[in-house]
């Protein structure tokens, strides 16, 4: 956990993100419409961003599903979404009008995207995507093509191995992940590790669809390590697996260790009691398009996992370099986003359509409780700085 909290000390917007938590205690005693549906749990705006669809097109997303459950409320995920917005520019140092300005962005183009997809046939809804045509239109159209002819160059010219630099070739000259302690590693009894990793892959093929197993078992296992990611989901067990396909090229998938979301214990019993199919189906519900390799499975100890690829052409924001200008356009795509996953998942978009209304009574109001909770998440990470410098107590 020293590393989780570590990151989660830099700033305020990296306690933020790992404060996904803390953020649901507090918005179950919000009010709500009562409108329930599949929510994503974290919508973080770092948790959205573009990644290659089977058809390896770009598609713009919600990204993380560690926390999605069933019956949630989806103010929440457009609160969380908002208010990190709002963080984000105040860590920027951006003017406090061009914060509001990002914040209020998000919601309203959560609204009007939501009208949007209410007045769809439900079949539209269900097949609607970001993809880059979408995003030409919403950016800067010149930049989303050079990242995406960039990226293609950078595979096409320096190979597979380039792809993935988390890996290097033993003496035999067989792929292998290179450790990098104490981010990359494996325990000491590597050939046990080893083998326990791929028992759990075996099973995690079970919950594959009969067609992408034949396209999984073109693949051979090679290799594993545990790999920690992310600022909250530090402390949970995170391996990845490197597999080398029939064509000498290299897969690497991901296992993510499933816990409870964090919503649990304000809604009804989850109907999953595997914590990776709940992660897998929620994905499945709100994204426009999900990873071929996207299941779940379990360990020896019963640990539950999700799997996935571990960058697949994926792409996020770079919020460290964003101008205020990049912000609020940034905002209106994970606005957009959020309606439609919202819109596909609940089945219900009229209903949330009609509630928000036509007017920005809702994006002010939203936009108010963003700054009112930043400033909450301004204390709470001030306290979590005094815990730190707090001497020990002395021996008895």
């Amino acid at each position: 956990m020293r590393i989780r909290y570590e990151r989660m000390s830099s700033s305020p917007f990296a306690f933020y993100r790992g404060a996904a938590s803390l953020m649901a205690s507090d918005l179950q005693s919000t009010p709500s419409s009562g409108i329930r549906t599949q929510i994503c749990g974290d919508a973080h705006l770092l948790n959205f961003g573009a990644y290659a669809s089977p058809e390896r097109r770009f598609v713009f997303d919600v990204n993380d599903f560690d926390e999605t459950i069933a019956g949630g409320v989806w103010e929440w995920d457009l609160k969380r979404l908002v208010t990190s917005l709002e963080v984000a520019g105040r860590h920027l140092n951006h003017k406090r009008r061009q914060v509001e300005s990002a914040a209020r962005a998000a919601a309203q183009s959560y609204r009007e995207h939501v009208a949007a997809y209410a007045r769809m046939p439900v079949l539209d809804v269900w097949y609607a995507r970001l993809d880059e045509r979408m995003l030409a239109r919403a950016v800067r159209s010149a930049e989303v093509r050079a990242r995406a002819k960039a990226r293609d160059a950078h595979v096409e010219v320096h190979g597979a191995d380039a792809s993935y630099p988390g890996l290097e070739r033993d003496p035999s000259g067989a792929l292998r992940f290179k450790a990098h302690p104490p981010l990359i590693f494996r325990p000491d009894d590597v050939e046990d590790f080893v083998a326990s990793v791929r028992e759990t892959f075996e099973r995690y093929r079970r919950s594959l669809p009969i067609e992408r197993r034949a396209l999984f078992d073109r693949f051979r296992f090679l290799d594993a390590a545990y790999k920690v990611v992310g600022v909250g989901s530090v402390g949970t067990r995170c391996l990845v697996g490197l597999f080398l396909g029939s064509d000498g090229g290299p897969l690497v998938l991901q296992l993510k260790e499933a816990r409870a979301s964090v919503y649990a214990p304000y809604l009804h019993e989850s109907t999953f009691h595997d914590q990776g199919e709940r992660v897998v189906v929620g994905q499945r519900l709100m994204q426009a398009v999900t990873d071929l390799f996207l299941g779940w499975t379990e360990a020896h100890d019963g640990h539950t996992f999700y799997v996935r690829q571990l960058h697949d052409r994926k792409t996020g924001a770079d919020v460290e370099r964003m101008t205020p200008g990049a912000l609020e356009r940034y905002a209106v795509l994970c606005g957009w986003a959020l309606a439609r996953a919202h819109a596909k998942a609940s089945g219900r978009p009229a209903a949330i359509a009609a509630y928000l209304g036509r007017g920005r009574t809702f994006d002010n109001a939203v936009t108010a409780f963003a700054a009112a909770y930043a400033d909450q998440n301004q204390r709470d990470f001030q306290a979590l700085l005094a815990s730190q410098t707090k001497p020990d107590p002395p021996a008895p």
